[in-house]
Order: C-alpha cells, then structure tokens, then sequence
C-alpha cells in the first residue's frame, strides 16, 4: 500500500521490530524520501480482535506520523513452553516496544489497554528510564471503573473471580499450536460484545441484505468488510483476562493506587515528562464519561 505525505504517494512497507512469542513491535516504515515525522507507538487492545481492527486509525496517522502498533499474538498459536502471558508481561512488552522505538516517542492507548500503558510509562518515569514517552494518549479506557460503572462494569463485580474461571475458560484443542494452553476464547467476548447491542447489530445485517438487494452494493460492501474484521476474532491467555478482570474492573487497583506489576508499585504521579491527554465518548456503553479523564489526578506530577 502507499500513503499520501504532503501531495506525494509514498508506498508504506510493513517491518516486524520487534517478536515476541506473544507479540510483534510492527513498524510502517516509509520507503521514499520523507521529512522526520514524530513516532508514536499505537498499543492495540488484546481484547478479542486483532490489531487489523485498527487499520483505519493507522491509515490516518500514516499521513503526518511515523507509526508502530502492538500486534498481540493469537494464544492458540502459542506453545505452552512460552510460558505465561499475564497483566505484567503485558506491561512489559509495552515497555520494551518503548524503548525499542526510543526517547520522546508519543503513545497512544486505545480502550482496554489504557491502564497497562498508564502502568508501563509510569514505572519508566518511577525508574529514571531515559526512553520515557513524550506524551502518553489515553482513549476511552476503564482507568477507574468506580465512576459512572456500565454495564459492561455491573457484570464484573457481580460475581467472584472463581465464576469467571469456572464458566469462561476454556483449553485449547488438539489441532492446534497452542493446545492445552488456558485461554477466554474469542468468540465468547464477540458474543459478549453483539449483546449489548443487539438491535443495532440486526439493523446492520437488514441494511446488508437490502442494498445488496436494491444494487447499490457499495453501503453493502462496508458493512462486510466491518463484519468480517469483527467476526476474526483472538483468544485472550486466561492468566491475562482474568488478572485485567480482577485488578481492573474489580479491584480498581490503579485507581487505589494498590496496583503493582512484578512486584513494583505502580505511581503515576512519577510522571513528570511525559504529557497526558485523555479522551472519552459521550455515548460510549464500555467506558463511560469520568473513567478515562481520571488519570488526569492519578498524575499528579504533571502540571494542571
């Protein structure tokens, strides 16, 4: 593919930075004659779907940014001899992706990976680390779920933890890379997703069904597409669901400022560095208004 950069096509070529058993560091490296532009680290959600859900956002940046992403592994392609992948080695692949990109780096955090990536830049400036981010770009994500709770929130704190280990785990089969190896299966959180919104998503089928009908396949087309990047979906490993289920949307660990990764209390305010901009959705039923903007007064260390 290519990119247009100030009136010119630039084609773009996709490099692998950085691999992991659990993840990629991808790079969209420009391969033409472009001024330096700022890079920014796109962490995306390990939630489900794949980083490809993105491609629109990375398609924008592409223009006026020298963009990477976190490409998460699928868990039922991964031996058991990796070994585990919970909430700390999250963080810690966040980190390194950091650094390898290097000083003054911007990060953006799309929804549920927003408190690791919080986690992860504040141990850096809690460490002295020199690759600490420039800023840090917290998009609607459940920095503190205590603030106006959802119903996404509500299923959470309604039962214990041992429920969701009980009913919502699942084994790799035999077939697979990754067999035997515990993970929340994709699927379930796809089907977790559908019911919340299930008239809008009916409607979306109807709407496909009719413009295919009346000819006009172009609105058709759009909704296929979306669907069939919706419908691929990634298993999450069952330390990392069920660990971001308790110390998230349970324990609003961060929030108490009880959060540890790898034994090492996390501190926002041991941010100083680096600046933070919070956004959120009116209408979003995930994360709703005041739960991102909190970690406006975690980090306190930054000006107001």
């Amino acid at each position: 593919e290519s990119i247009v950069v100030d009136g010119t096509a630039v084609p773009i070529v996709e490099e692998a930075q950085v691999v992991t058993p659990f993840g990629t560091l991808l790079h969209f490296r420009k391969a033409g004659p472009v001024a330096r532009q700022p890079r920014v680290l796109i962490v995306a959600p390990m939630s489900g779907h794949f980083a490809t859900l993105l491609r629109g956002t990375v398609h924008t940046m592409l223009a006026d940014h020298d963009v990477y992403i976190t490409d998460w592994h699928n868990p039922r392609d991964i031996p058991l001899t990796a070994g585990r992948f919970g909430f700390d080695e999250y963080v810690a692949h966040v980190i390194d992706f950091i650094r390898h990109i290097g000083p003054d780096a911007h990060v953006l955090a799309i929804c549920q990976p927003t408190v690791a990536a919080l986690a992860a830049v504040a141990l850096m400036a809690a460490g002295g680390d020199p690759a600490q981010p420039a800023s840090l770009t917290l998009m609607a994500g459940p920095i503190d779920c205590r603030v106006n709770p959802t119903k996404v929130n509500a299923l959470a704190t309604s039962r214990p933890i041992e429920w969701f280990a009980k009913h919502l785990i699942s084994v790799v089969p035999t077939g697979f890379v990754g067999a035997q190896r515990c993970v929340y299966p994709g699927f379930v959180q796809v089907a977790a997703f559908m019911s919340m919104n299930p008239d809008r998503h009916a409607a979306s089928f109807a709407d496909l069904y009719y413009e295919r009908a009346k000819g006009d396949p172009a609105r058709a087309d759009t909704l296929r597409h979306f669907y069939d990047e919706y419908f691929a979906t990634a298993d999450l490993t069952a330390e990392f669901y069920l660990e971001t289920v308790e110390k998230v949307f349970q324990q609003y660990a961060l929030a108490r400022g009880e959060l540890t990764v790898g034994g090492t209390l996390v501190e926002p305010a041991a941010i100083h560095r680096t600046a933070l901009l919070t956004i959120e959705g009116e209408k979003d039923d995930i994360c709703a208004v005041g739960q991102t903007v909190a970690a406006q007064e975690l980090c306190s260390g930054l000006p107001p």
